[in-house]
């Protein structure tokens, strides 16, 4: 009976899933970037399609893939999957896990990924727990952050894993996913009819950054919307053109942190935009860093110890 419900329970979420979740990619064929270790003869091809997978650590920004390629490679390599967000989960759930893990193993060879979401979030001696697992192979350990996992994991747990940095998608990348969404009729937007221009299609991918949540969000909020305003929409068709793009895509806010990577990171290009003598560039960082709130008083000292080294260097 808990499983019938628990099936009657994942069927209606996955019916009211956002595109972004529907358009999942479930193949690695259908997975698109992060061409330095996934492209045939990569590192992380190889592993896969050797059946040698270690523990993972994937980071990088938001709406890159890490979630959707763990889920991926559950699926390649025929592994029992559990899902946990380190923000939520705790200790006791984890042990459980394992347990099950170490039993599954044991009864059929059969290996279980964990796939952990945040995993910074997850302090140090909660950490400490995956590691004795993790180091004989008892479970897969696939964590995601979007912080610094040499900050915010423990190094010992790193040891254990292989580093994978997630950049984000390029235009062609989310251009190519949109496409998708419009043409696919079972998880898409396929029976709406919708006719987007080539102009909307590239605002959406130029705005969300490399984010293909974000640019897939944009567009069924513009779909669906005016759908929902047409009443017959499927039969008449939608014009998602660049108006309707816009009006869909919001600014987004900057990621930016105060006393992380992407201080030093932004601090560091517009110091060397400076040292270059490229006006654009050090413009584009200075008004990065002042409309994430970075201090003035910092900046204009980066910018005075710029300059005179350089009049000392002359």
């Amino acid at each position: 009976m808990d499983d019938l419900l628990r099936q009657v329970e994942d069927n209606a979420i996955a019916a009211n899933a956002p595109l972004a979740v529907k358009m999942r990619p479930r193949t690695l064929d259908e997975f698109l970037g992060q061409l330095d270790f996934l492209a045939p003869g990569k590192i992380l091809r190889r592993m896969l399609e050797a059946g040698r997978l270690s523990s993972l650590v994937f980071h990088g920004p938001a709406g890159t893939g890490k979630t959707t390629l763990a889920n991926v490679i559950a699926t390649y390599c025929d592994c029992q999957c559990y899902k946990l967000n380190a923000a939520s989960a705790s200790v006791k759930q984890v042990r459980e896990i394992i347990a099950s893990a170490r039993a599954l193993l044991a009864s059929s060879g059969k290996r279980t990924v964990l796939f952990m979401d945040e995993l910074h979030r997850f302090s140090s001696s909660q950490q400490d727990v995956l590691l004795n697992d993790v180091e004989n192979g008892t479970i897969i350990l696939i964590g995601a952050t979007t912080e610094n996992p040499f900050f915010t994991i423990n190094t010992p747990l790193l040891s254990r894993s292989t580093v994978f940095e997630f950049k984000p998608l390029t235009r062609e990348n989310i251009i190519t996913l949109l496409k998708r969404a419009l043409a696919d009729a079972e998880r898409g937007l396929g029976n709406y009819n919708v006719t987007a221009s080539d102009e909307a299609l590239e605002h959406l991918a130029e705005v969300c950054d490399g984010d293909a949540r974000r640019a897939l969000t944009a567009l069924e909020v513009g779909v669906m919307s005016q759908a929902a305003e047409a009443g017959d929409a499927k039969s008449a068709g939608i014009i998602f053109d660049i108006a309707g793009a816009q009006d869909s895509i919001q600014q987004k806010v900057i990621a930016y942190d105060s006393a992380g990577d992407m201080h030093y990171d932004a601090a560091s290009a517009l110091i060397k935009s400076m040292r270059g003598s490229d006006p654009q560039a050090a413009v584009y960082w200075l008004a990065k860093m002042l409309e994430a709130g970075e201090d003035p008083r910092f900046i204009r000292q980066a910018g005075c110890d710029t300059c005179l080294r350089g009049y000392r260097q002359r």
